[in-house]
């Protein structure tokens, strides 16, 4: 049950960790698959984990077996003795009952030769046979050492007997003694092989759980190499999805460097397009001028007029590292081509907000402040007053150097539907082929 178990949870990780949402994006896959890893890895850990706890118990209980092992053996080794000492009061045994059937056999044949004398005492004996002893003597001293050696007679069949008793007794207690010594042997040896019977179903049980701890560390260490199979899978997935992000990411580079570069030459064919075009009109205007303008009356030329707020007292950003005076007026030099111009200068450096830097970050309304500071104009340092600087034309009017504002946002008009402007802070100052891209709220000129 257990291995099916761990078996289901393996394979539900892997599905886990193959599925992948047909519409996600390649970031969503990345975080999909680094979160089927980091679950994976918890699992690997787990069964880690297990396999030492396991492993302390297999140990634990192998120490227990080798304890019962040493006491079978104690325990086998006493019963053996138990056997060979049973063995050996067996003999015993049967070598004083030998002796005891020897013996009385012998007490046996020593009672019938008394009983003999006994009776031939008996029958020659009494009033006649004293009588015949005593008239058969031929003297008082043989008759006295005939009744002695009567007497002697009678003694020594009565201390003969005696002693046979007192040995047949003897043998006896022996025997009985022996008997109850085997008896005890007897059930020492019992007990023992009890004991030795109950350390072996002992013994035969902890082997069976720590064959079970085996198998169980077995099952856990297919299923770590299993885990570290699918990490390898999952790690290689990560990878792969890692570099076709990188590959998108670059090819989006690409595609945007391209679209810069068609941008910017969009804009230069556009700026010298309307520089052309400038020319051609100062041309016409210079050719009427001359027709219709009598010698006598000089015409006086125009002085530009500005009109934009005073300086910001928003100071926010680092200033700029072009050594402008945000206070100084217009010197008249400006033209909306010089600003194209000078402003793409600075494509492709970073975007910070709050910056006024254009080279080290600027933002939106610090790139357009710093870039028309260098022609001496003092703009506010915020989005929502440039729509205020200037004068408005609609967009359609729009020309090369225009502001053009939008909701917390202002870019530099290129002409030809192009824009300049700190874009964020992934693009940085770059140019956009289409100003219209969002609600355009003013336009407003300067030069």
């Amino acid at each position: 049950m257990r291995k099916k178990f761990l078996a289901l949870s393996l394979a539900v990780i892997v599905s886990a960790a193959q599925v992948m949402t047909v519409s996600a994006s390649k970031q969503e896959q990345l975080q999909q698959q680094q979160a089927a890893q980091a679950e994976t890895s918890t699992q690997l850990d787990n069964a880690k984990a297990e396999i030492d706890d396991l492993e302390t118990k297999k140990n634990q209980i192998t120490g227990e077996i080798d304890d019962l092992d040493a006491q079978l053996v104690v325990t086998m080794a006493s019963v053996e003795n138990l056997k060979n000492e049973i063995a050996e009061k067996q003999t015993e045994i049967e070598t004083t009952q030998e002796k005891l059937a020897q013996s009385q056999a012998e007490e046996d044949e020593q009672y019938e030769l008394m009983k003999k004398r006994i009776q031939f005492l008996y029958e020659s004996g009494g009033d006649n046979g004293w009588a015949a002893l005593l008239l058969e003597g031929k003297d008082l001293s043989s008759i006295l050492n005939q009744a002695e050696y009567t007497q002697k007679l009678y003694k020594y069949d009565r201390e003969c007997l005696q002693e046979y008793m007192d040995l047949v007794q003897q043998v006896t207690d022996y025997s009985n003694q022996l008997a109850d010594e085997k008896a005890d042997l007897e059930a020492s040896e019992a007990e023992q092989e009890a004991q030795q019977q109950s350390l072996e179903a002992m013994l035969e049980q902890k082997k069976a759980v720590s064959d079970d701890y085996e198998n169980q560390i077995a099952d856990l260490n297919d299923m770590a190499a299993q885990y570290n199979a699918v990490l390898a899978e999952q790690n290689a997935k990560i990878q792969q999805i890692q570099e076709e992000i990188a590959a998108e990411e670059a090819a989006k580079a690409a595609e945007e460097a391209r679209k810069a570069e068609e941008a910017r030459q969009a804009a230069e064919a556009a700026r010298q397009a309307e520089a052309a075009r400038q020319a051609a009109a100062e041309e016409a205007a210079r050719a009427n001028t001359s027709t219709n303008t009598s010698p006598s009356t000089p015409s006086t030329p125009s002085t530009p007029s500005t009109s934009y707020n005073e300086p910001s007292s928003d100071n926010s950003g680092s200033s700029s590292d072009d050594s402008y005076s945000g206070g100084s007026t217009s010197t008249g030099s400006a033209t909306g081509d010089a600003v194209v111009a000078y402003a793409t200068q600075f494509v492709g450096n970073p975007y910070v907000w709050g910056g006024t830097s254009l080279t080290n970050g600027a933002d939106c309304s610090g790139f357009i402040m710093s870039v028309y500071a260098h022609f001496g104009y003092s703009l506010p340092h915020s989005s929502s007053e440039m729509r205020n600087v200037g004068r408005g034309v609609s967009y359609a009017e729009a020309q090369p150097g225009d502001i053009i504002c939008y909701s917390g946002h202002v870019a530099i008009y290129m002409g030809g539907g192009a824009i300049v402007h700190a874009s964020n802070e992934r693009d940085g100052i770059k140019i956009s082929g289409n100003a219209a891209y969002t609600t355009i709220l003013a336009v407003r000129r300067l030069v």
